[in-house]
């Protein structure tokens, strides 16, 4: 328990109360307030790409597991694992968005070549077979649909980056008293 024995016991002294911009309430003074906004500013700057975080996600469970949708798992086991393997890459990097964004929101742009990969794939990875219509089509909407989640996140962590930078540089120039 707190000892309470020193504390005035009047009304202007309250916490509620104003009447003294000294008072010994004051949160302005504390020595954590500067850090605790800086914080603040991040945390609010820092999330316009989380719309995005279950997009990426789905995506790439979806490419995962496209070729038992598409039926095309047992006529092209290559092409089976390739979106196997691209489409848990994506769904972990989505997974990894949501949990830690500061530190996978740079990877976008890894994203964005994954999609790249998934509309060739079709052609490169399915040596000594053809490809068939559902095959490419799958592919070439699913890693077209990567590509565009992949630049947004990119572009949006540059751009919240920019402007990090651009206030923090303004504020340590013209520090507040």
């Amino acid at each position: 328990m707190s000892d309470i024995s020193q504390r005035p016991s009047n009304a202007s002294s309250s916490p509620m109360s104003s009447s003294s911009p000294t008072s010994m309430h004051d949160i302005d003074r504390h020595p954590d307030v500067p850090e605790m906004r800086e914080r603040y500013e991040r945390l609010l700057r820092g999330r316009e790409d989380s719309a995005l975080d279950g997009a990426v996600l789905l995506a790439g469970l979806y490419a995962a597991v496209s070729p038992w949708i598409v039926h095309f798992s047992g006529s092209n086991p290559e092409l089976r694992m390739n979106n196997l393997i691209i489409g848990l890459a994506v769904a972990a990097f989505g997974l990894g968005l949501t949990l830690a964004p500061e530190r996978m929101s740079r990877l976008g742009w890894a994203c964005a070549a994954a999609g790249v990969w998934l509309v060739i794939a079709p052609w490169v990875a399915t040596v000594g077979h053809h490809p068939t219509t559902g095959m490419i089509w799958n592919n070439v909407v699913v890693g077209a649909v990567i590509v565009l989640l992949g630049c947004a996140v990119g572009a949006i962590r540059m751009a919240t980056g920019r402007a990090a930078r651009r206030t923090s540089t303004m504020s340590s120039a013209h520090p507040s008293t």
